[in-house]
This record gives C-alpha cells, sequence and structure tokens, in this order.
C-alpha cells in the first residue's frame, strides 16, 4: 500500500459567494470556505451530527431507561447540550431505524447523508414516537429510542419504502443536529423557492463565520442545515434561473463541509462531499482540488494525481494545484527509493558485469598464444 502524503494545509482562503461558473481562477482552491460574510439569523440550537462507528446493528448501551411515553423510552448515548426544542420547532435529525423484533435495518439517513426535518407537533403518524423521542433531546444528543408500534407503522405496517412489517416495534438511533424555533412551524415544503434559498444561504454564511473562527464542528452543522433545505425531491422541481440559485448555495456548502472534513481528517467523507458537487458540475476546480487532497491523504495517489491533472487543466496557474501534483512527484520518487534499497538488501548487490573484448584483442591474444605455444614446443624438441 502507498503510504499517505502529508502536505501543509493552504491557509484559510475568503472568497466571493460559492457559484456554478466553472471560470478558471488563477488561486483559490484551498480549503477555507467559500464566501465569508457576516449575518444575523434566528436564534438557532446546533451540534455536530456523526454517525456511530459501529453499523452492525443497534448500539448496545447501558444507560439509565427514560419514559418519555407509554409507548416510548429513550437511553442516552451521548450527551447533548442547550434547551429541547418546544412545540412547532422544526428540528434536523440524522437516525437509523430497525425493526425490532428481527433487527432489519430499513432506513439510514447517515449513509443517505441527507438528514430529515421534523416539526413538532406536526410530524407524520408514522413519526409519532420519533418526534416524541426528539422533543425531549438537546442540540448534538444521540440517544437509542424505543418505539411501539402503536406510534410507528401501525397494524399495517409499510409495504413500499420503507419497508416494515405488520405490528412491528422499532428502535432507532437518532441524533438532534439542530433545530429552530419557528413560532408558526413552516415546514420547508411550504415555503416558496426563495424563502428555501435563502434560509439555505443564511446557514451557509453562519457556518463560514464559525469555520474562520475554527469552529469547525459547529460550521459544519450549519452547511448541514442548509443542505437539508436543498434536498434531491426540491431540485428536481428546479430548472433555469432558480437551479442556478439553488446549486450556487448547495455546492459552496458540500465544498465547505469538505474542507472542515479534511482538517478533522475524515478523508472518506470528504471525498464523497465533493463527489456530490462533481456530479453537478464535473469541472469544478474546488471539488476536484479538495477530492484530490483527501485522496493523497489516504495513499490513493493515482485517483489524486489524476484530480490534480484534470484541476490543472481548467487552472493552470494556480499554484496550489501544481504545489500538489509536485508533492506527489516527490513521494512517489520517496517511495521508489526506498522499494529499490529493500530490494537491494533482500538479493544482495548486483554481480558487476565483465567488460566485454572487442574482436581485434581477441584476434592479438589469439596469436600471442599461438606463438608462445611454437617458441616453447622447439625449445621442447632441441633438448
Amino acid at each position: 500500500m502507498e503510504t499517505p502524503i502529508s502536505p501543509p494545509s493552504p491557509p484559510l482562503e475568503e472568497e466571493d459567494a460559492g457559484t456554478t461558473d466553472t471560470t478558471p481562477p488563477t488561486v483559490g482552491c484551498g480549503i477555507g470556505p467559500d464566501e465569508i460574510d457576516d449575518i444575523t439569523t434566528e436564534s438557532t440550537a446546533f451540534a455536530h451530527a456523526e454517525p456511530s462507528q459501529d453499523d452492525s446493528g443497534p448500539p448496545k448501551i447501558d444507560s439509565e431507561k427514560e419514559i418519555l411515553h407509554e409507548k416510548v423510552t429513550k437511553q442516552i448515548i451521548k450527551e447533548g447540550r442547550g434547551q429541547t426544542p418546544t412545540k412547532f420547532a422544526t428540528c434536523f435529525l440524522h437516525y437509523r431505524a430497525w425493526v425490532e423484533k428481527t433487527l432489519h435495518k430499513f432506513e439510514d439517513t447517515w449513509q443517505e447523508q441527507r438528514p430529515i426535518e421534523l416539526i413538532i407537533g406536526k410530524e407524520k403518524k408514522q413519526m409519532a414516537g420519533l418526534g416524541i423521542g426528539a422533543a425531549s433531546m438537546r442540540s448534538g444528543e444521540r440517544a437509542l429510542l424505543r418505539v411501539g408500534w402503536e406510534l410507528g407503522y401501525g397494524e399495517e405496517g409499510s409495504f413500499s419504502f420503507p419497508n416494515v412489517p405488520p405490528l412491528a416495534d422499532l428502535l432507532y438511533e437518532v441524533e438532534l443536529i439542530g433545530f429552530d424555533e419557528v413560532k408558526e412551524g413552516k415546514a420547508r415544503s411550504d415555503m416558496t423557492v426563495e424563502e428555501r434559498i435563502g434560509a439555505a444561504d443564511r446557514r451557509k454564511m453562519d457556518g463560514n463565520a464559525l469555520f474562520k473562527e475554527e469552529k469547525l464542528e459547529e460550521a459544519m452543522q450549519q452547511y448541514e442545515m442548509a443542505i437539508a433545505y436543498m434536498g434531491d425531491d426540491f431540485m428536481f422541481q428546479l430548472f433555469g434561473k432558480f437551479r442556478d440559485m439553488a446549486l450556487a448555495v448547495k455546492n459552496p456548502c458540500h465544498l465547505n463541509m469538505a474542507a472542515c472534513m479534511i482538517k478533522l481528517t475524515r478523508y472518506e467523507e470528504a471525498i464523497g462531499q465533493c463527489s456530490i458537487v462533481l456530479t453537478e458540475d464535473e469541472n469544478n476546480v474546488k471539488a476536484l482540488f479538495r477530492r484530490g487532497k483527501a485522496r493523497a491523504e489516504l495513499g490513493q495517489t493515482d485517483a489524486a494525481r489524476e484530480d490534480f491533472e484534470k484541476a490543472k487543466k481548467i487552472a493552470p496557474q494556480d499554484k496550489a494545484i501544481a504545489r500538489e501534483l509536485r508533492l506527489i512527484a516527490e513521494h512517489e520518487k520517496a517511495v521508489y527509493q526506498k522499494q529499490k534499497e529493500l530490494y537491494k538488501g533482500i538479493f544482495g548487490p548486483r554481480p558487476e558485469p565483465k567488460p566485454k573484448r572487442s574482436w581485434p584483442l581477441r584476434f592479438w591474444q589469439w596469436l600471442v598464444s599461438i606463438f608462445y605455444y611454437l617458441l616453447r614446443f622447439r625449445k621442447q624438441k632441441a633438448e
């Protein structure tokens, strides 16, 4: 396996708003946010959402079981902070869900990289138990919920997506990413296109301010909540200028998430965020650069070089790209030298090749040897 490269990170970069324009920049492929701006937003609680490490089934915990409802219990996995959401607060959640009896996992928002929105008091019927659990949680809290079938998918279950059998008690591993205290409890689906893009843009700018303060996990939280306003169902409905407006907010959020993840050495996740952008804009220089950087850190030098070389074609004057390509070349040279020394130690030094003699020299040596033989023969005969 190739050894990861560990080049120094470029400094924090301040530049204008993220845009889908692919005009080659002269410099600016560093890992800082895509825009820095000051803005005042509504009061918000937030914390970083991170999936648990064990994906083999529901987490095994021994914390005290709290009874929230006759059909809902909670065990805290990780404590949160701040206040709990009030009625009509808009909550952003990540969760995994299992059928308790069979441990069949039927939903995973972490895997889909898409948190859900849930308004306390306005949740769907099958989310009633989840809503009760969310209402008891603080920002950043992760918990295991047990929900009876009466507050889940009921007597009939669900035979489409998600696939849940009838009368199934459920287990949820839930993390409350954050929430907005919105009095009217206005859901994303009730917002106009401009309202949703505006709400996401405010989140993005809040995230940039936090990034500048080196509060990376809190910045990621704001970016993730911004992305939640730009779900696939919303993006599929947009065309023309509205789609461009949405992508001008959504893509920088993914890129800034990647920047945070690189700083936090979460390289696989950074690659995923950049790849999302590249599906929309295959020539996005920042996405290519940051994905290349993450791949280089993982020792994926061939894939990293491919990203950097493509980025260089688009932005040939960019010094950061040239530096990363140079680092890869130096790294590979060092690896080659190390392998050369290793093989030399295993097989020993090569034998020195014997110098080749030219044919005239061999001819004269032959004549001299014959002459010497004849002289010796005559001497012996005379004796």
